[in-house]
């Protein structure tokens, strides 16, 4: 085991792969210095210009080469400096390369992946501070890997790059500092779409990922009123229910912590599954805990208040077991 951050993580994970197969090459911009999160600091002199290539300010047009260097052969690492610039070259990713194994009828694989930073809570202002997992949720043909710390940076970044059909790697950009154990190497590796047991209790349920597995044990450690399954997904694409399902069985109550929106969230199709294999088993209906349908504030102050807190978590959790109801979310002025 070493200790690293989680930003030294990236660097050690595309290391290894660049190491291990020359076919692995990276791309994207101003990742030969580093880039904006020193999260491919290294990397250009240690294994060339060839293999480390920074790229105009053009997403399409290098996310859409990544996409053919995938279909012929290679294993690219795209990067993009924040996840919001995907956009301009969505139709690359989700209609072309995510479909090219179906439409080839097998012939091709592309194996692509695709790095993203991601997340709030540094005060990057709405237009570089948000998740968009849910641009990715509803099309067929990839993998959506959400890490929450130095281990699973590593470990589902190596399986995302090994992987046959594209892959987006959600990195939160509040984790990059963050300190952990680290075990490189072969063992180190996470399969994509297994979800990881952090506690176990009896009262609930919690499912979570990224920054908000954090906030998970922080709200759990904090209080002594109840015990709880902490479930860091890991995967939102395939997500692992089998873990999931069985936990909510055991304890009856579900709550999912995201850090995106009310609206179009993740946690839908957690609960959804949940009321829908737990009907009449259930000791409170599955609650999500989200933030509000609304930008996220620049203001520090502001961003604080947008996103799930400690506090907050342990007074919605600390309600849905005394009622057996849902809370109401704070905007809404009950809280």
């Amino acid at each position: 085991m070493t200790i690293m951050r989680t930003r030294q993580a990236v660097i050690q994970a595309l290391s290894d792969e660049l190491e291990s197969d020359p076919t692995v090459f990276l791309m994207g911009e101003d990742i030969g210095s580093g880039g904006p999160f020193k999260a491919t600091e290294g990397l250009i002199e240690q294994f060339g210009e060839s293999r480390v290539i920074d790229t105009p300010i053009s997403e399409m047009a290098f996310l859409g080469a990544g996409v053919g260097a995938a279909a012929m052969g290679m294993r690219p690492v795209v990067e993009m400096m924040f996840v919001e610039f995907i956009g301009v070259a969505l139709d690359q990713l989700t209609t072309q390369g995510a479909f090219f194994r179906y439409l080839s009828r097998g012939a091709y694989q592309v194996p692509l992946t695709i790095r993203a930073a991601a997340g709030a809570g540094l005060g990057f202002g709405c237009q570089h501070s948000q998740m968009l997992d849910q641009w990715f949720r509803g099309n067929s043909g990839l993998s959506l890997v959400v890490p929450s710390n130095p281990q699973s940076m590593y470990g589902l970044l190596r399986s995302a790059i090994r992987s046959n059909d594209p892959v987006v790697v959600l990195e939160h950009k509040a984790l990059y500092g963050e300190r952990g154990e680290v075990l490189t190497g072969e063992a180190g590796i996470i399969p994509i779409g297994q979800a990881r047991v952090v506690t176990e209790g009896k009262d609930v349920t919690i499912v979570a990922i990224g920054s908000t597995v954090i906030t998970a044990k922080s709200a759990l450690e904090s209080q002594n009123e109840w015990t709880a399954d902490i479930i860091d997904l890991q995967t939102l694409i395939p997500w692992d229910r089998t873990t999931v399902i069985n936990s909510v069985a055991k304890t009856g109550r579900l709550v999912v912590i995201e850090e995106s929106s009310y609206s179009g969230g993740w946690g839908t199709e957690i609960t959804s599954e949940a009321v829908s294999r737990l009907w009449g088993k259930l000791k409170a209906p599955p609650h999500r805990i989200t933030s509000p349908d609304a930008p996220i504030p620049y203001a520090q102050e502001l961003e604080k208040r947008y996103l799930p807190s400690t506090e907050y978590v342990v007074s919605q959790i600390n309600e849905l077991i005394k009622t057996g109801k849902n809370p109401a979310p704070w905007w809404e002025g009950k809280n």
